[in-house]
């Protein structure tokens, strides 16, 4: 089979995957729907139950979890590829823990919607250059010494949140708790979420010619004309920007920024016009599965989302450290 036919028929099944999910998210609760219910109270705006739940309710939600687990896909697969290291991702090098605590502190001090939203991304724009400018050094990045320094962002991050939850009103403390563990029962729209996950792969489709030379090394990166340092900042900013709104959207949700470019990669190759738009769908596919499964496994009380996928995201990345090449010790 071509390859363009290939990718086409791997974008094709990996839409109909999430059609597929959002379609029995919609169906599976504590009030079961059949498809024609579902379709009946998307397409009528008579008042009923199944309205009321359909929209009211699983859709909003089914929409967030789409949205979110592409934006935290695409972040992952982006820094992966800048990197050329599989085990980099939102969550591990620290961006996840500074977008939290941007995102809580405005949640402590009370403030609107927006500062939420500008102290997310400020968190994570901030975890970002604290990572790559310590991880620099003297010399240029390793996978060992960006990795180690994520960590320790990350622990830092992790000791903030901790102080932040310690001092908050008792009144404060449940929201922020179970934001935190990631949750998708607040939402109310997603259409924002989902237009800035468009906006992302659109802008940095037309990059993938320059981010695959990038991938390849630096140096003949330059030589065939790439500018890599305007393309690395370009690619960290929009990283961070999709990791806030991730977290804005639903909290903190680790391990879909992760496992998925991986997974694709190693189902799709490495071809970013393809990679980069299968990741997206992989992603909300995996989170909206992980979200239906969230609302019924202990049915009727609900479980944070963010602990499904960390069950799922830890024996992966297990998985993945132990396809790591060893060195000889010298």
């Amino acid at each position: 089979m071509p390859s363009r036919r290939r990718a086409v028929l791997i974008l094709l099944l990996l839409a109909a995957a999430a059609v597929a999910s959002v379609a029995v998210s919609l169906m599976t609760g504590s009030v079961q729907l059949t498809p024609l219910e579902v379709l009946r109270a998307l397409c009528s705006d008579d008042a009923g139950l199944g309205n009321e739940v359909v929209r009211g309710l699983r859709l909003p939600r089914a929409l967030a979890g789409l949205a979110c687990g592409g934006l935290l896909a695409l972040a992952g697969a982006l820094m992966q590829v800048l990197l050329k290291n599989p085990l980099a991702d939102p969550y591990v090098l620290g961006v996840s823990g500074g977008a939290s605590v941007g995102a809580l502190t405005a949640m402590l001090f009370g403030l609107p919607l927006l500062a939420l939203h500008a102290g997310a991304f400020g968190g994570a724009l901030a975890a970002m250059l604290l990572v790559f400018g310590l991880a620099h050094g003297e010399g240029s990045w390793t996978q060992t010494r960006l990795l180690l320094t994520g960590v320790i962002v990350a622990a830092g991050c992790g000791a903030l949140v901790a102080l932040l939850l310690s001092i908050a009103p008792e009144n404060q403390l449940r929201g922020m708790l179970f934001w935190l563990m990631g949750d998708l029962s607040q939402v109310d729209s997603a259409w924002s979420a989902l237009l800035v996950l468009v906006l992302g792969l659109a802008c940095v489709l037309p990059f993938s010619r320059d981010l695959g030379l990038l991938a390849r090394g630096e140096l003949s990166a330059r030589v065939l004309g790439v500018p890599t340092e305007r393309l690395r900042l370009m690619i960290y900013a929009l990283a961070s920007l999709l990791t806030a709104v991730a977290v804005n959207l639903a909290g903190s949700i680790g391990f879909i920024g992760l496992i998925v470019p991986h997974l694709v990669r190693l189902a799709a190759g490495n071809d970013l016009r393809l990679l980069l738009p299968a990741a997206v769908l992989a992603g909300g596919t995996l989170l909206v599965v992980a979200d239906t499964l969230a609302r019924v496994v202990v049915a009727p009380q609900q479980l944070p989302v963010g602990v499904l996928t960390a069950l799922l995201g830890v024996p992966v990345f297990l998985y993945l450290l132990s396809r790591q090449p060893q060195r000889n010790e010298p």
